[in-house]
């Protein structure tokens, strides 16, 4: 499957696989908080995919999902122009997320998903909170 035009797979290849907005300002605040983390690592070698932050010791890894590349419930988008290509695509993309969501769960990693147009101090409450939980393990 290709994208509809050499625009749009032009426009495609120039969306950033980590260092977003969001992603930034989640890092941002947890640094704050003094929270210390490895940045777009895979937790596992065997589970290719990169989280956008890994805490290594307390097995957590987060992942800033973007609305549309991920099918957000609420701001989620399916273009109208060559429709069976992003529905497809978009499928492939939930099925890898749910499929690393549960190979990690399985190898005792706690995963915590947040969305890109979430509050980021919110998500980070939600972060430290589970990281502070699974180092008193």
């Amino acid at each position: 499957m290709t994208p509809s035009s050499p625009g749009v797979s032009e426009r495609m290849s120039r969306v950033r696989r980590r260092d977003t907005a969001p992603e930034l300002e989640l890092r941002s605040e947890l640094h704050r908080r003094g929270f210390r983390y490895r940045v777009d690592r895979r937790p596992l070698a065997d589970v290719p995919s990169r989280a956008d932050l890994v805490f290594g010791p307390a097995k957590v890894a987060v992942y800033v999902d973007g609305c549309f590349w991920h099918s957000c419930p609420e701001h989620g988008t399916m273009p109208r122009s060559n429709e069976a290509f992003w529905q497809a695509k978009l499928a492939r993309n939930r099925e890898r997320d749910a499929a690393v969501n549960e190979a990690l769960a399985a190898a005792g990693w706690t995963v915590v998903r947040i969305w890109e147009h979430e509050a980021m101090d919110i998500a980070a409450d939600r972060v430290e909170e589970v990281v502070r939980r699974s180092l008193e393990r």
